[in-house]
């Protein structure tokens, strides 16, 4: 096997990751770093400038406080969330979320505004951009920024971080990372760092996806994301929380385009087949919502029970499938024109923002309704809810358990939300920012750019606090190098022993091998495992402390055959490690869902088990895991989920 050369960098923040949290953090972290002669690098596995959930573009700012109060958004999060967030955390974002979206406005991007100049709202809490280029606006801003250090200022493309490397003597400090370049020279990197900022993005492909065969890999959130922020920070040994959330987004069917445009700017319907409009029913006296108090029954509806409501038309009634009536909004809209001349013009303009909403941010759906013949302006188009997703930046709320603010804890929360610096996570120096942080939930990108300039700034102040280096264990980075490039030996080892068909047109999936398994099928053991017995789409959501237990066992046998994973190339052997991080992501969630005994989401997952919402004995705590990588055991905790602000109402979107 060849050998890999090993490039060491020193810092005294290292940022993981590229996405809007990072970019957020990159703008911060110079400012204060400059102030204070500190030193800052940002690794990204991608190319920063389309890197993260935002790469191919969004057609609208989803977190925007404006005139409202912070409290105002913390009710419509708490509600969202079924009762459960951290609002410390939530509250947080929501004081400092306007400036970061001025910032963005000033970095260039187009925010769609009135004839007053007012902008342009979607929703309550949304704003419409023109979008397309949303990430390499604020990318730009990023990299000038770091610029302004000079030679204490970098941006490493390129590079997947596999393992957080803790300090030598104290197991609870982070002391740098591990990583392997994915192009020439193909390098392996040592950082070494008094802090690290994680930031790498949620998890898709745990699950298996809807989109198989010639779709495979189209997912609604990027199928590059391999959940490196949670196993990251969790094979560090680091106190995670609310991972049994998934969310499942509702959206144009097949193709994932987004339905927000339709339901909160156009004002469109949802209905069954035989046209049931389930939203609507779901509110009256008897009606499903009130199953689900004190959640359910209120404006607005949470993610989940509007997802539930449309699971109970497609797969307890069968009338399915869902259809969004694009035809009816548009329609309504343009008949208030006042004559037939206004009329069709603004039917033109309607149409075209129609078709706007995905090519600024879903181009596939856009294709999907042209090779389809699907005019939005003639007649409906079909909606579905899609397989599950690990997200703590939208609707879901998995992540690391992280410090508060300290001016935002009473006597009543600061002994469990506050330890010193906010959003540090339970290890000394490692912090996280947008999917990384768990029940900060619906941050969005705005609030996630938002979140890494708060631990960012955050992070420097730890390092000017704590000035000296930890200690990193070589006999430690010899042994994880070892172990970053074993699959490409074995590979080589055992490659001859191989069965193929010797003819043009040969894929990998043709070969047959006793001795080596590949990437692309182990991903394909773990979507099964998941989807099977852990509550995906092809179990219609549902799971039980049964099957549970089995995923458990299955995805140890998974675990168990690691060593026996074969990477042909670097780019097989940067799938692998995404691998492992989903495993490790996998494992955390089946437990916690084993932990908590209800079910608090219907329409995310259903415990058949524990059918229903319990307030009294689940209402009030987060399930939190710890890890412990040495001895390779778990241990689950309940933290207290503090209510200190008292919301009277609640708020419409």
């Amino acid at each position: 096997m060849r050998e890999f050369p090993t490039r060491e960098v020193n810092t005294d923040l290292l940022i993981i990751g590229g996405g809007m949290a990072a970019t957020g953090a990159g703008v911060e972290a110079a400012y204060w770093a400059k102030k204070h002669g500190q030193k800052v690098v940002l690794v990204d596995k991608a190319a920063f400038d389309r890197s993260g959930a935002v790469a191919m573009g969004l057609s609208a700012i989803n977190q925007y406080v404006g005139d409202n109060s912070p409290i105002d958004y913390l009710s419509y999060v708490q509600q969202d969330l079924m009762g459960l967030c951290r609002q410390d955390l939530v509250m947080d974002i929501a004081r400092h979320v306007n400036s970061s979206v001025h910032m963005f406005e000033g970095f260039g991007l187009p925010i769609w505004k009135d004839s007053e100049g007012n902008y342009v709202h979607e929703g309550r809490w949304q704003l419409m951009i023109n979008g397309e280029s949303y990430k390499l606006i604020l990318a730009e801003a990023a990299k000038n920024a770091m610029a302004t250090l000079g030679e204490n200022g970098e941006i490493i493309e390129r590079v997947f971080v596999t393992h957080l490397l803790l300090d030598e003597k104290d197991k609870d400090r982070i002391a740098g990372a591990v990583g392997m370049s994915v192009r020439e020279p193909y390098e392996f990197y040592i950082f070494k760092c008094k802090a690290a900022l994680v930031a790498a993005g949620g998890a898709v492909h745990v699950f298996r996806p809807r989109s198989t065969g010639e779709g495979l890999g189209r997912a609604w959130y990027p199928p590059w994301q391999s959940g490196s922020s949670s196993a990251l920070m969790q094979m560090a040994g680091a106190e995670m929380t609310s991972q049994e959330v998934i969310f499942i987004p509702t959206r144009f069917k097949d193709g994932y385009g987004p339905v927000g445009a339709w339901f909160l700017l156009f004002k469109s319907t949802a209905t069954s087949a035989a046209g049931f409009n389930y939203m609507a029913e779901g509110f009256k006296e008897g009606g499903e919502l009130h199953n689900w108090l004190p959640y359910g029954a209120v404006k607005p509806i949470p993610t989940c029970l509007r997802n539930h409501l449309m699971m109970q038309e497609m797969y307890v009634k069968g009338d399915g499938p869902i259809l969004m009536h694009t035809d009816k909004a548009i329609e309504k809209i343009a008949s208030e024109a006042p004559d037939e001349k206004t009329k069709k013009k603004k039917l033109k303009e309607l149409e075209a923002e129609a078709w706007e909403d995905f090519l600024d941010m879903t181009i596939s759906q856009a294709m999907l309704w042209a090779s389809k013949n699907i005019y939005p302006e003639q007649g409906p188009s079909e909606i579905a809810p899609s397989e599950p997703y690990f997200i703590g930046s939208h609707s879901g709320a998995s992540g690391a358990w992280c410090s508060g603010p300290e001016d935002l804890q009473t006597d009543e929360s600061k002994n469990d939300y506050f330890w010193g610096y906010n959003r540090m996570s339970t290890i000394k120096g490692l912090f996280a920012a947008g999917d990384g942080v768990g029940d900060s939930s619906h941050k969005f990108t705005s609030g996630s750019f938002t979140e890494g300039r708060i631990a960012a700034k955050a992070a420097i102040k730890y390092c000017v606090e704590n000035p000296d280096m930890p200690k990193v264990d070589d006999r430690k980075i010899n042994e994880l190098k070892e172990k970053t490039y074993a699959p490409l030996k074995v590979y080589e080892d055992h490659k001859g022993y191989s069965v193929i068909d010797d003819h043009v047109g040969y894929t990998y999936s043709e070969e047959i091998n006793p001795n080596y398994i590949d990437p692309k099928m182990m991903m394909f053991r773990i979507q099964k495992i998941m989807d099977e017995y852990a509550g995906g789409w092809g179990s219609q959501y549902k799971c039980s402390s049964t099957t549970l237990n089995i995923a458990l066992d299955y995805l140890k046998f998974c675990k168990e055959d690691l060593d026996k994973v074969a990477a042909r190339d670097i780019h097989e052997l940067m799938r692998y490690w995404e691998n492992v991080h989903r495993l490790n992501v996998a494992e955390a969630h089946v437990r916690h869902k084993l932990f908590r005994e209800e079910t608090r989401w219907p329409g995310y997952y259903y415990r058949s088990d524990f059918p229903k919402i319990d307030e009294k004995n689940w209402g009030g705590v987060f399930a939190n895991s710890k890890y412990d990588p040495e001895k390779d055991e778990w241990e689950m905790i309940r933290r207290p989920n503090i209510r200190y602000v008292k919301i009277e109402k609640v708020v419409g979107m």
